[in-house]
Formats: C-alpha cells, structure tokens, sequence
C-alpha cells in the first residue's frame, strides 16, 4: 500500500528527496533543507558513503534537519522511491560529486542515490544535479551531457554577485535560490536581476 501524506488542508504533500553526496559544498544541502518548509513539502534525505565525512569537516554543528525529515540508509532499496510505483516529485543531489554523477548517467543503481535518480529519470519527474567541481575533464563533460539529454537538470554551484554579497551564506543562497526556482519552491532568497525595472 502506498501511504499518501497530507498537509494541513488535506493536500497531498509535494515529496522531495535530497540527496548529499562527499563533495565538498555541503552548505548548499543545509541552506536548501533550511529553506524549504517541512509543513508543506515532504523531505527525505539520502548521505552517500562520504558524505558524512565532509559534514563533519564543513559543519562542525552537524546537519541541521527540521522536524519530520525523513532520513534513509543509503544502502537500502526498501524506500518507496526506489520503485517506479511511487517515485518523489522531484530529487535534488546537492553538492553532487562527479562519481555520483557517473553513476546516475550510466545507470548503476548501486545504492539508493543511483537507483532513486534512475526512477525519477524513467517516470519523468525532476532531477536536478548541483555538480561542485573544477576544473571538468571530459569524462565529466559527457557524463553531464548524458544527463542533459536524459532530462535531468544540471545546475553547477555557481554563484552569482551581482547582489554584493556580504557573506557566505549569501553566496551559497545565490545557487539555492536558483535550486528553490526549479522546484517551484516559494522563497525570499536574494534579489532577481533587475527586478525592480519589472
């Protein structure tokens, strides 16, 4: 039986799953988690295996999730979303290591990360991949291309600075505010370019 989530006004809870790989840049994950109101979406987190790793040495305080979150073993093909008969909404692996990318693009499936971004693929919902590295070989570049032409979207961790950031928060929330619009996500990150002549 697939069990339905409901918000306050019996709506079906918009399901998203985020996904942080060992890539460095865990702050993105953080400030989208923060970002995103557990009272009307449904969150699920996924750590890969070195995730934890660089939490530790970039949040020295630990992920901070709110309540409700749901948080899954990696290894575990016994989560809902690693069938095609109940996928998320929409997936977001943040910061996205290229081995993970790799993984996904040629279809692996070798934990729960691959095999869940492989169900998101074939059932046509939202994959968005937020790759931190620098410089790209060309491994890297045909693996982003057999993302893009598989319908994911690739969204590097490039910040923008045209708002005069003061801080690294406002860096980061630059990229996830970018993150937040692709989910159809409401929010007050940042200022849109020009938006004061519209």
């Amino acid at each position: 039986m697939i069990a339905i989530v409901v918000g306050a006004y019996g709506v079906p809870l918009v399901r998203i799953l985020i996904a942080i790989t060992g890539a460095s840049g865990v702050l993105y994950a953080q400030r989208l988690i923060d970002c995103i109101d557990p009272q009307r979406y449904e969150l699920h987190l996924v750590l890969s295996a070195y995730a934890p790793s660089v939490v530790e040495a970039e949040l020295p305080g630990g992920l901070v999730l709110p309540a409700g979150m749901r948080v899954h073993d990696r290894g575990s093909m016994n989560v809902s979303f690693a069938s095609g008969s109940n996928p998320p909404d929409a997936m977001v692996v943040i910061p996205c290591s290229m081995g993970t990318l790799g993984r996904i693009a040629h279809g692996l499936s070798d934990d729960l990360i691959s095999r869940a971004a492989d169900v998101v693929l074939k059932e046509r919902r939202k994959l968005i991949l937020v790759p931190r590295e620098t410089p790209y070989n060309l491994l890297h570049i045909r693996n982003m291309e057999i993302m893009l032409l598989s319908g994911a979207i690739l969204l590097p961790a490039n910040p923008s600075f045209y708002a005069r950031p003061v801080s690294v928060h406002d860096v980061v929330d630059s990229v996830v505010a970018r993150v937040l619009d692709h989910l159809g996500v409401p929010h007050t990150l940042g200022t849109r370019w020009q938006a004061e002549l519209d």
